[in-house]
């Protein structure tokens, strides 16, 4: 075992890209991970100054600490390659990059990672690089090291084909509508636009009181998060149990069928809308989620609205209904929802499109499941491998 400090880099160089206007930089930014890959941005186009990183560098994410991120610097290809404040950086001959990576994405590294963080909430959390330094990991010798990574990195390959096969099966779906409806800002079929108000018999708000600090277990009760819609696809995991005394308003319960929408969160986030397909019992509403009721004889499919909703160029005209004082989350609100125009081709076509998009989620929700097993495989080879077992 030992301390993050003796591997953790003090003293890095930095540049101020903005002075080398036409200079073209490999810029790892939080959102560059997010998207999978480093950005090549020129120095006028970036506003601050930046570290500069090397080749085989292993970078942690010091802020928003419950999303795992984790890279090691790639090769040199021509160019300067920077990188946001954000990261803390660990450079040394002594690691093998790949396994300090999977150290530092593993469940016990970052429950003690966890314990380090401060701030206020959501985005404003960051991880203190001085705790962070003191943390002691296994370290073995690097021919231990490459061995363990190798065998992580072909458990890790098998999840990433799920997750890639889970995101062609969605971009199948996505591809069903348009071929089906268009996309709704040509609206190229020229259905008619109805306001959103005149289709529904509702838009509820459910009540978010004070929760405890962890997910409800079986048989409580349970208010969702906002990341249990924040992905388009409905997560009952994300939510918050409800304290002992507090009455449950039942009226709020959540329901198979129901089509659900986030009416506050960041401008990225905002506007996500997530389909119920089942749910465990006893979860409940929160007020930042909206419910969407439909009237008897309904013209409109939930399907296929969902699926309107979080198409690209429906979801940015939706999110430009979001207003809010500065400082704080966008919102959108009800007034606002009912009258966006909703493109309403005939119901028979949607109830069409409901059908063959429930194959393709019935094939998603087997993939889901073997990804599950997959994560536990992982799981369980992670321990073994950081306990010297593997």
């Amino acid at each position: 075992m030992i301390a993050l400090e003796s591997l953790m880099l003090r003293r890095g160089g930095t540049v101020d890209p903005s002075k080398f206007l036409d200079e073209k930089f490999e810029l790892y930014s939080i959102p560059a991970f997010d998207a999978g890959e480093p950005e090549l941005v020129f120095g006028k186009e970036i506003g601050s100054s930046k570290q500069i990183f090397q080749p085989g560098d292993v970078l942690l994410s010091k802020i928003v600490p419950h999303i795992r991120r984790s890279w090691v610097v790639g090769p040199e290809r021509g160019r300067r390659i920077i990188g946001s404040s954000e990261w803390m950086v660990f450079r040394s001959d002594d690691f093998d990059p790949g396994y300090l990576r999977h150290v530092l994405l593993s469940d016990p590294f970052h429950r003690q990672f966890m314990q380090t963080v401060s701030g206020v909430g959501g985005s404003l959390l960051r991880a203190k690089p001085a705790q962070v330094a003191k943390i002691e990991i296994p370290f073995p010798e690097i021919a231990e090291q490459k061995r363990i990574a190798a065998i992580l990195d072909k458990a890790d390959a098998l999840r990433a084909k799920r997750r890639k096969a889970l995101e062609q099966l969605d971009a199948l779906a996505q591809a069903i509508f348009i071929e089906m409806f268009g996309d709704p800002f040509q609206n190229p079929k020229e259905w008619p636009r109805i306001p959103l108000g005149e289709l529904l018999s509702n838009i509820e708000s459910g009540k978010s009181p004070v929760c405890e600090d962890r997910p409800s277990k079986d048989g409580e009760w349970g208010i969702l998060k906002l990341g249990a819609v924040t992905k388009c696809e409905y997560l009952s995991s994300e939510n918050k149990a409800l304290p002992v005394g507090v009455q449950p308003d039942v009226r709020f319960e959540v329901k198979a069928g129901d089509l659900l929408f986030s009416r506050k969160n960041t401008y990225e986030l905002v506007a996500a809308c997530a389909l119920v397909d089942e749910t465990p019992p006893r979860m409940l509403l929160p007020d930042l989620i909206f419910r969407f009721c439909f009237p008897e004889n309904s013209r409109l499919n939930s399907s296929y609205l969902h699926r309107l909703l979080i198409t690209g160029s429906k979801r940015r005209e939706v999110q430009k209904l979001a207003g809010g004082a500065a400082g704080s989350m966008p919102n959108i609100s009800k007034e606002k929802l009912r009258g966006l125009p909703i493109e309403l081709p005939p119901l028979a076509l949607q109830q069409e499109f409901a059908e063959r998009v429930k194959k393709v989620e019935l094939m998603k929700a087997e993939m889901r499941k073997s990804l599950t097993q997959l994560d536990d495989l992982f799981s369980s080879l992670q321990h073994r491998a950081f306990r010297g077992e593997l």
